[in-house]
């Protein structure tokens, strides 16, 4: 296994004389299946333990992928993977990587998102803490069981808004069991020092809490401060148990992802995914996109459908970018318009508006519906974070076509099922026209004789390389310039064959390195600021390079 650890001295993998026979077939980061040679098979106690035939890592892979190509069911798949990660990582992330176009839609969007909801049925082996409020005065104790000391990277969520799916209690740990895998394969996290958390504080899906398969405790979710009392504690437990960690909040409703940021993102190294990370690679997509109108970021409208974590982190991240282009703030704020469940949001609207909502609710007469919006406000851009399938209309699609010779069209809900409008509804709608992103994977299209391959914005382009980033460099704090550091770095990646096609983003296959690049510019923003723990190297790409996780066999013997 490739890739220095990050803690200096601390073995990333455990020494393999300390276990022989079971012991070590049963340690995922040990196991190396039939590729243990017959001197590491004596030597550690395996002979008999194993088939005779010794295979190597390629053709593990290759027998790997024919099975997973052999399932007709995607949760066939994602369950083969997931079994295969639990006994064997260096081949589960060698046959990922090798594959990553065709598998991560698998291991995580949209395929998770279905995993989520049947996790309950799905359930095989321990991968993380669950963490109930049957626990609530020993986190820390919990904490402390882990068997891998010195974690640095903890995804956690509470399983209140899972995708577009809503609030799945205890279901919800695929999502940071999916993120980590993404954070390895990607951007070369060696997954000894990755945490996957579900803090299960009860649910409100009535369904669930009635199921014979849910796992979770069936309680109504813990609200208000009780709920506070028991995220500090699990704050505080983390920050004494795992001092270096990186905290990553994933999933959490809107109700309490805000205030959840706002409160801790200066006390540990944390952010949120749905918030931050879906900012940067919606700006990143905006600013690829102004590579074919020929425009400016200081010039555009942009207009949300959806006005929660998602959408007014995008905008914040678009008004940062905005004023370095020499926009005021307050003018770069009247560019962005939301649209919520009651129409558009504006001052005087009637309602008392959430807090997040408020920097954007301009004085301008309420509309009712996203397509008279379309028309009145005559938006550049439509950006859909709703969670609403269908919700960009041919008419509405035909009037960002009219208004626009480029219209920028980005359906950003996931899962694929939730997506505002598909890419041949946007590409057919607009006569071709349309600069379409979408969150999960669209395939290509043919439309009068050209072929598109949409861009997928998802936040994978963005949250390993930002995490990688903060962690090599130790950083204190995630600021709003390293997200603007990660969107400008993914923008300038996009190739002039990639927006030939139509794609905003570069190809999937190119993460690794579209990850390097990022953590290079975050950590270099972390250095500038006065804000990483470790000196800086002369050569931040080079150094991180050699730090990232290479799935490759240890020899034992």
């Amino acid at each position: 296994m490739h890739g220095r650890p990050f803690i200096d001295g601390l073995s990333a993998w455990g020494e393999p004389t300390q276990l022989r026979g079971p012991g070590v077939l049963s340690d995922p980061l040990l196991n190396k299946g039939t590729a243990f040679t017959t001197q590491e098979r004596d030597a550690l106690g395996l002979r008999g333990l194993l088939p005779p035939r010794v295979f190597t890592l390629e053709e593990q892979v290759q027998r790997s992928l024919t099975a997973v190509r052999s399932k007709q069911d995607v949760i066939e798949k994602y369950i083969y993977l997931t079994s295969l990660q639990n006994r064997n990582e260096v081949l589960f992330y060698r046959l990922v990587i090798d594959h990553i176009e065709e598998l991560v839609p698998i291991i995580y969007t949209p395929t998770v998102g279905e995993a989520c909801l049947h996790y309950g049925s799905i359930y095989r082996r321990p991968r993380g803490l669950f963490i109930s409020l049957n626990e609530r005065g020993r986190i820390a104790e919990i904490l402390r069981l882990w068997p891998h000391g010195g974690v640095r990277l903890i995804v956690v969520t509470d399983g209140e808004r899972i995708l577009g799916l809503g609030d799945l209690g205890a279901l919800g740990m695929g999502i940071p069991v999916g993120k980590l895998s993404l954070y390895t394969a990607c951007a070369g996290v060696h997954p000894y020092y990755t945490l996957p958390i579900t803090l299960d504080v009860g649910t409100d899906n009535a369904l669930l809490q009635t199921g014979p398969a849910y796992i979770g405790i069936r309680e109504r979710r813990l609200r208000g401060a009780a709920y506070d009392d028991f995220i500090a504690e699990f704050v505080s437990g983390v920050k004494s148990v795992f001092p270096k960690a990186l905290l990553q909040w994933e999933d959490f409703g809107n109700t309490n992802a805000f205030r959840l940021l706002r409160n801790y993102r200066h006390r540990l190294p944390s952010f949120n995914d749905d918030i931050q990370g879906t900012a940067a690679v919606a700006l990143a997509g905006v600013i690829g996109a102004l590579r074919l109108t020929g425009s400016t970021l200081a010039r555009q409208r942009l207009l949300f459908l959806g006005a929660g974590e998602a959408g007014t982190g995008i905008a914040d991240l678009y008004v940062a970018a905005a004023r370095a282009e020499g926009l005021g703030e307050a003018e770069a704020r009247r560019h962005c318009w939301f649209v919520d469940s009651k129409g558009l949001v504006v001052q005087g609207r009637g309602e008392p508006l959430a807090e997040h909502k408020l920097p954007y609710a301009h004085e301008h007469p309420f509309i009712e519906s996203l397509a008279e919006a379309v028309k009145v406000l005559k938006p550049t851009a439509l950006i859909g974070v709703s969670g609403m399938p269908a919700t960009f209309t041919r008419e509405i699609v035909a009037a960002m076509a009219a208004l626009n010779e480029r219209p920028i069209i980005f359906a950003l809900s996931n899962p694929t099922s939730k997506a505002e409008c598909t890419a041949d509804q946007a590409y057919s709608w607009s006569g071709g026209r349309a600069i379409f992103a979408s969150g999960s994977p669209f395939p290509p299209v043919e439309f009068e004789g050209r072929r598109f391959l949409p861009g997928q914005g998802n936040n994978i382009y963005i949250f390993p390389g930002v995490g990688l980033g903060v962690l090599v460099s130790e950083a204190r704090e995630i600021t709003e310039q390293m997200f603007l550091a990660a969107a400008n770095t993914l923008a300038g990646l996009v190739q002039p064959e990639d927006l030939a096609v139509g794609r905003v983003y570069p190809p999937l296959s190119n993460i690794r390195e579209v990850s390097l690049r990022i953590a290079a510019a975050v950590a270099a923003a972390a250095h500038d600021a006065g804000l990483a723990a470790r000196a800086r190297p002369p050569n931040l790409v080079e150094d991180i390079r050699g730090r990232m996780f290479e799935p490759v066999y240890r020899e034992y013997a």
